[in-house]
């Protein structure tokens, strides 16, 4: 392991500014995810600012909203009875992922920030664009059970691997962080970003944001599940998962919110779909449209064509529960 120096700053902006003036810092938090790549090779900070004593650790309620600290833990997030009875959908992706252990580990901030669990980005004897710029990515052509079929580009087919982070693009939350410029808002769905040519770079914050803190708005009206296909029952990633928010009345499809994970570099918001089921009736002829709709987008690689049949039953069973 690379070594590397080790700051404890006083304030949240002192950590900002600090990651921002250095290449090589980053964050600190739960380190589930960096500790591994740092074991792995993956990663070689030259300089960890731990912000563990700086987010905050509470869920508090303002202005209509339901304000999720960055250093809230995911096992007291899944067992808050305001997420548990207004966000199930939330509840059940955090209690998807992982494993207890994890859980009680990750926080809010730092979850949907975790990398790729594409087995040439984890392992440094292959090229992988996303690890090293330029090099090349050996999943295609390789082994590609888990990765994309929407939004990949000739450089990168990976996939982004949080649960949570499905679930808050189908409930339009949105993400607080602090840059050095100071503090801004980022819709969820745009915290994100697909490869195209700079794959290295999954989301759109700068070097040195720090998420503040994770926003949801009232809950939206109807029935919500997320539902995980894995290849194991517990500690897997996700082949695909749904999550979805259905609202129906007298038979007719009033709202819809869906979002897929297991099938592109960033959650995927299957706005298509909901476009379809929105005062549409609720049958099995609209959710298999709707998810014919979405699909249509797909490209699947020769190894994952399985997912589009797969995510389409996925979809359907999940919509025609919450009718």
């Amino acid at each position: 392991m690379k070594p590397f120096t080790y700051d404890s700053p006083a304030d949240a902006g002192t950590a900002v500014r600090t990651v921002a003036a250095d290449p090589s810092a980053v964050f600190l938090a739960g380190g589930t995810n960096l500790v591994d790549h740092l074991k792995l090779g993956v990663a070689r900070p030259g300089r960890l600012v731990d912000i563990t004593h700086l987010t905050s650790t509470e869920i508090t309620e303002r202005d209509g909203l339901l304000s999720i600290g960055a250093g809230v833990r995911n096992s007291d997030l899944a067992a808050d009875p305001r997420i548990r009875s207004r966000y199930p959908v939330l509840a059940e992706s955090l209690l998807a992922g992982a494993s207890g252990q994890l859980r009680n580990m990750a926080t809010t901030g730092g979850n949907p920030l975790q990398r790729t669990r594409c087995a040439y980005f984890q392992d440094v004897t292959t090229p992988c664009n996303k690890r090293e710029p330029g090099s090349g990515c050996s999943a295609i052509g390789g082994y590609t059970r888990y990765h994309a079929i929407f939004g990949a580009s000739e450089h990168c087919v990976a996939t982004h691997p949080s649960d949570l982070a499905v679930a808050l693009a189908a409930l339009d939350a949105e993400v607080s962080a602090l840059g050095a410029d100071g503090a801004r808002t980022i819709p969820f769905t745009e915290l994100h970003r697909l490869p195209g040519d700079i794959p290295e770079r999954d989301t759109v914050l700068a070097h040195g944001d720090l998420i503040t803190s994770i926003d949801l708005p009232a809950p939206p009206a109807g029935e919500q599940r997320y539902r995980k296909v894995r290849d194991r029952a517990s500690y897997a990633f996700a082949l695909v998962s749904v999550a979805a928010v259905l609202a129906v009345e007298d038979g007719t499809i009033v709202d819809a919110r869906i979002a897929f994970g297991g099938v592109a570099h960033k959650p995927w918001r299957a706005w298509q779909a909901e476009d379809v089921l929105r005062g549409a009736p609720a049958t099995d002829a609209t959710f298999r449209a709707a998810a014919e709709e979405e699909l249509a987008q797909a490209r699947p690689l020769p190894g994952n064509e399985f997912k589009v049949p797969l995510l389409t039953r996925t979809l359907v069973s999940v919509l025609r529960e919450l009718s």
